[in-house]
């Protein structure tokens, strides 16, 4: 389970964009700000962080944990790239983590509307508001 912040165009792209690599559809994803997803943050008592969440086998990881965890479940190079990721320490990975958080309304282009998926991949959103 992958929780995003659904009103950030980034993280929207970022959620497109794991779903095209993720070839064995083992991602489901929810909005953070949906009912399904803040009640997963509660749960994991990550409410309040500014991350992207993966909820893995019952475990919470955030920052770059998540993002290379997620990694390592795509398609080749992917995976590669984010087991070797893994091997850079936590702390200079959450540092460019969080550099690239706090300017990802500027990495993205603009739009008026976000795209609704197709029904393919709107199955794999736990957000009541897209069945």
């Amino acid at each position: 389970m992958i929780l995003f912040d659904g009103g950030c165009l980034f993280c929207h792209d970022s959620v497109w964009w794991i779903a095209a690599r993720d070839r064995k559809a083992v991602f489901r994803f929810a909005a953070q700000q949906s009912t399904v997803g803040r009640a997963l943050l509660e749960k994991g008592n990550v409410l309040g962080r500014d991350t992207v969440v993966l909820i893995e086998d019952g475990c919470y990881y955030i920052k770059s944990d998540a993002v290379l965890r997620i990694g390592r479940h795509l398609a080749w190079p992917w995976n590669g790239l984010a087991a070797a990721g893994l091997l850079v320490p936590r702390l200079l990975r959450d540092f460019v983590y969080d550099q690239i958080a706090a300017r990802r309304h500027r990495l993205i282009r603009k739009q008026d509307r976000c795209q609704l998926p197709p029904p393919e991949l709107r199955a794999r959103f736990l957000d009541e508001s897209l069945q």
